[in-house]
């Protein structure tokens, strides 16, 4: 689709379009073509990634071997073995807040951007349970896997700790 200041010359263009095209054309003129197409990955940082996927990978692994092997071990000596709690649960609101109290309105606290304000994760604690407790009629929440974290955030694009976004 073509736009309509493409139509016409700059010197035929109507009397509205002639204002904004003028100083958007100088721009287009004053960046250097460098700078206005998208650098592709190098070669170094494309290493440097792959090696941070890898190290992740390996610690990943490492804890899962860790986990079997304090499994195996509890077994047997006959004692159980109870995992880690969660860390983190995601946090979906399911109802408006129009009619809920004030002091429910508050979670999730620090929704993420525009594009689905409605989500986010929750670092657990006993406070932050609670307070999930109080508010379960309007949200659903559980505790993510690796992969569904992994795929949410690489849907995304970025995380937000803090406020700041993390790549």
């Amino acid at each position: 689709v073509r736009n309509s200041r493409d139509l016409w010359p700059l010197s035929q263009s109507p009397r509205s379009f002639s204002s904004s095209a003028v100083p958007l054309s100088a721009f287009a003129l004053s960046v250097p073509p460098a700078l206005s197409r998208p650098r592709p990955l190098t070669k170094a940082s494309r290493q440097v990634a792959l090696r941070r996927a890898e190290a992740y990978v390996a610690e990943y692994r490492r804890q899962e071997r860790m986990e079997v092997a304090l499994r195996r071990e509890a077994k047997a000596t006959g004692n159980f073995y109870v995992p880690a709690e969660a860390k983190v649960a995601f946090v979906i609101r399911i109802r408006g807040i129009n009619g809920v109290p004030p002091p429910d309105q508050e979670d999730p606290p620090a929704p993420p951007p525009p594009p689905d304000p409605q989500r986010c994760f929750r670092r657990l604690n006993k406070a932050t349970i609670e307070m999930l407790r109080l508010v379960t009629p309007y949200i659903a929440w559980g505790y993510p896997s690796l992969k569904t974290v992994r795929e949410l955030v690489y849907k995304r694009g970025h995380g937000k700790i803090n406020g700041q976004r993390v790549p």
